[in-house]
Formats: structure tokens, sequence, C-alpha cells
């Protein structure tokens, strides 16, 4: 029995193993590829944080990425500029134009819709932190097929060290965090670093459009 028993565990053990060792597929970019859009109109992106500067402290660093990735960029100044002489004045209402309507004004061939789910400070008893996350969608405004969704985040606990001294060092360490954090708010640096990741190539990421010496290669794992 116990033979049995070891020989189970054993086809178990092995069996997880090998699911983790699968990497995860990788991206479906099919509607991306066939639908081959040079130019993208940013909108602004939704926010769900309680920062209220959030959203144009992220929609200001977008641009680079995207025109370094190869995309035409529609000009965020003239985008909202647009947008507020016709009475739009907040990013769910001009998310919740129709594509159709946005095509016509604009004439981008895809427009990002994004939500900003995380901006700003937080403290947690043992850590302080400045966060910023978002997640987008890229929609062809010629037909209104999604083309790419992604996620990502960047937060200054990626540079935080254990200052040692057990649970008193942690509290004292994010105590003076908390405190830098409120003299000087970094959430803006970790916006422009969090677009980054959300749009540039990466494994997932949006693929280089076709003002890049990479496009039509092949996506790396």
């Amino acid at each position: 029995m116990m033979t049995y028993l070891t020989r189970l565990s054993a086809v178990v053990l092995t069996m997880l193993c090998l699911s983790a060792c699968v990497a995860p597929p990788s991206y479906n970019y099919s509607a991306l590829i066939a639908a081959k859009p040079a130019s993208i109109l940013v909108l602004p992106p939704k926010n769900l944080s309680p920062d209220v500067n959030a959203t144009y402290a992220t929609l200001a660093q977008m641009t680079t990425p995207l025109s370094e990735t190869g995309y035409y960029v529609i000009p965020v100044a003239l985008m909202d500029a647009a947008f507020k002489e016709n009475g739009v004045f907040s990013a769910n209402d001009a998310q919740n134009i129709a594509p159709a309507k946005l095509l016509d004004i604009f004439g981008a061939d895809a427009a990002l819709y994004t939500e900003i789910t995380e901006y700003g400070n937080s403290y947690k008893v043992i850590r302080a932190e400045t966060a910023v996350a978002a997640r987008a969608t890229l929609v062809d405004l010629r037909t209104g097929i999604v083309l790419w969704e992604g996620n990502a985040r960047a937060s200054s606990a990626e540079q935080q060290q254990n200052s040692g001294g057990g649970l008193a060092g942690l509290l004292i360490q994010a105590a003076v965090q908390q405190i830098a954090n409120s003299i000087v708010d970094n959430s803006y640096t970790y916006a422009g670093i969090a677009s980054d990741r959300l749009l540039s190539p990466r494994p997932a990421g949006l693929l280089p459009g076709p003002r890049s010496p990479l496009y039509g290669q092949p996506s790396k794992p």
C-alpha cells in the first residue's frame, strides 16, 4: 500500500512540475496583424483610482511609447480640445462615443481605451508604496473589432530594500517612505513607467507599428 501511495505521489508531483514549467500561451495577434493600424487615437483614460490627477498625468505620457513603437498618434492636445469644444469633458463620455463617430472626427485607424486601476501613494503598515496600474484595449475604429488588450503596473516597491531590524525596522522604513511620498509625489514618474511597459513591444505587449524597423517581425515569446 505504501509503495502504491509513493508512486502515486511521484506521478502527481511530476504532473504539477510539468504544468508549472509549461510557458503560458502567447497572445493571439491575428486581428491586429490583419487590421494593420498605422494611426492611433489615445482617448482620455478612465480613472478608477481616488486620485483626480490620474487621467491627465497618465495621458500625457502615453504618446511617446506609442510613437517609439511605430505608430502615428493623434496629438492629445488636439483630441482634448476637440472633445471640449463639443461638450465632452469626461473620460467616460469620450470612451462612450461610437467608433464610427471617432473615425469620422479624427480619421485614426484605431483608438486606445484605457482604465487606470491604481494611482498614487498607499500605506500598508509595514510598507509605503507609490504605484500606477492600467489596462488598455485597442479597437479598430473602422470595424469596431478589438485588436489587442494589455495591462501593466509600476511601483516604488520594486526598488525598496529590506532595511533589517525585524518588524520595528520595517515600520520605521514604511513611515519614512510615507513621509517622503507626501512631500514629493512620484505618481507622475510611475505613470510614465507603467505607460511605457503597457504600450511598448514585450511578451503579450503591443506589436511594433508600421513606422518601426521591427514592423512585421514575429514577436518573441
